[in-house]
């Protein structure tokens, strides 16, 4: 991922962000790659789900770009939790540079059990590697 900061604490509703994007990140000159932006809105939704409701998954996410993203530019991601029903929740994100929004997501993501990601080797490793530090 983009290595963004966790949420607060366990069960938060909302979290915040300072995201700078650099020359790594450009797409077209100056602009930050729309794929990045996207992926950066997805781990904040998803970042602020699996903190609600450990863990969760990506169901679904519309992107609205409403101005480009300029490069060397540090932005405000934000996220908040809209709704909660079940395994679905409902999170919101937005990309601004305080003021004005430059891209925002609705996301649907789904509490899942540990289990999903145990399946796969990375995930086992990953179950190991916290044990030891919690032990």
């Amino acid at each position: 991922g983009l290595n963004l900061p966790q949420p607060g604490a366990e069960g938060a509703t909302e979290s915040e962000a300072h995201l700078p994007f650099d020359e790594r990140h450009q797409g077209g000159p100056g602009i930050v790659h729309g794929g990045l932006v996207a992926a950066a809105l997805d781990e904040a939704v998803g970042l602020l789900a699996t903190w609600y409701a450990f863990p969760a998954v990506t169901a679904r996410i519309f992107v609205r770009y409403r101005h480009p993203v300029a490069i060397n530019t540090e932005f405000l991601l934000k996220a908040w939790l809209d709704e909660a029903r079940g395994r679905r929740l409902h999170v919101n994100a937005s990309i601004t540079d305080g003021q004005e929004v430059f891209a925002e997501c609705r996301a649907a993501l789904l509490h899942v059990p540990l289990e999903h990601f145990l399946r796969t080797a990375e995930g086992q490793a990953a179950a190991e590697r916290w044990a030891e530090r919690l032990a």
